[in-house]
């Protein structure tokens, strides 16, 4: 996959649709340390940006006939987003994990629900079969070029916005977001490091990178729901983090929830498990950055407030 020619089809078909969010200084965590703030994107995730890439290149009639997904929440509420936008419809498949919070905010946004599986894997095996049985449009999470393109186009903004990135802190999940940054930032900032970032508790692209193959594996609760689950046998996300992220890092449950609380206080905005993911990493390794110009992805804020207070009973200082 050519991730850069992707990556600037999507910037030209989705700008106008999407936000180009803050870049925001962290002098909490040390000099030179930035948010990207996905938590402030529409449909409150980075995933609003594949989701259009991805609709807009089906043509009106597939859009009319319905699209079918599969989600653990915020990419099933971006579609669902896009569909709205553009005059389409669609069901989102989820696992019966799924945080109640985000099935909410599919169903609002328009788009069907139906429960299936109890890992994310199994609820992407399902949907496609479903849409290849009914001949609708099967739009996955991460698995699609145009979603991996979409991603990347935060990679765009990142350059636009901030000369000479060190490193760019990223949680990963099945891997469109990780994919579509590093694919970029690497052919365009060489020298920028790329860390992959993943709980403990489900950290299947991190093992399956080292393997050179998709595991299966199971995983266990996590507060990161939005990168909990399995990889889709396949996917093209393996071989682009296997060759463009340069490091890994896994976390605690107890270093997420952490984490989370510390940037409510500092920060005064609410983000999910996800990007506390990310946030945890950097934390894990803030000596090695020090005097480096670090980006840390905040990937979405869609939490839901049994988790922000069972979050903030648990962790809060």
């Amino acid at each position: 996959m050519d991730v850069v020619a992707e990556v600037e089809r999507a910037e030209a078909r989705i700008r106008p649709y999407v936000r180009e969010t803050y870049l925001e200084p962290a002098p909490a965590y040390g000099d030179g340390v930035f948010f990207k703030c996905e938590n402030l994107q529409h449909t409150g995730s980075f995933k609003v940006r594949g989701a259009f890439n991805k609709v807009l290149s089906l043509d009106a009639g597939a859009r009319a006939g319905g699209v079918v997904t599969a989600s653990t929440g915020n990419h099933g509420a971006a579609v669902a987003f896009a569909l709205g936008q553009t005059g389409g419809n669609g069901t989102v498949f989820v696992p019966t994990d799924a945080a109640a919070t985000k099935l909410a905010a599919i169903e609002r946004l328009g788009a069907g629900v139906e429960t299936h599986g109890d890992d994310g894997a199994e609820s992407e095996r399902i949907a496609r079969q479903h849409a290849a049985d009914s001949g609708r449009s099967y739009i996955s999470p991460y698995n699609d070029p145009q979603i991996v393109g979409g991603q990347g186009t935060i990679a765009v903004e990142l350059l636009r916005q901030l000369d000479g990135i060190d490193a760019v802190f990223v949680a990963v999940g099945g891997g469109g977001l990780v994919s579509g940054i590093a694919g970029y930032l690497k052919a365009k900032s060489p020298h920028t490091r790329i860390v992959g970032c993943s709980p403990t508790n489900s950290q299947v692209l991190l093992e399956s990178a080292a393997a050179g193959e998709i595991l299966d594996l199971p995983s266990l609760p996590t507060l990161s729901d939005g990168t909990a689950g399995g990889v889709e046998p396949g996917s093209i996300t393996l071989p682009i983090v296997r060759d463009c992220v340069d490091e890994w890092v896994s976390v605690s449950e107890a270093e997420i929830g952490t984490a989370m609380c510390r940037f409510i206080d500092t920060q005064h905005m609410l983000i999910e498990g996800a990007a506390g993911v990310a946030i945890a990493a950097y934390q894990q390794q803030r000596r090695r950055w020090t005097g480096k110009r670090v980006v840390i992805v905040l990937c979405g804020g869609n939490i839901g407030l049994p988790t922000l207070q069972q979050v903030l009973a648990t962790y809060a200082a």
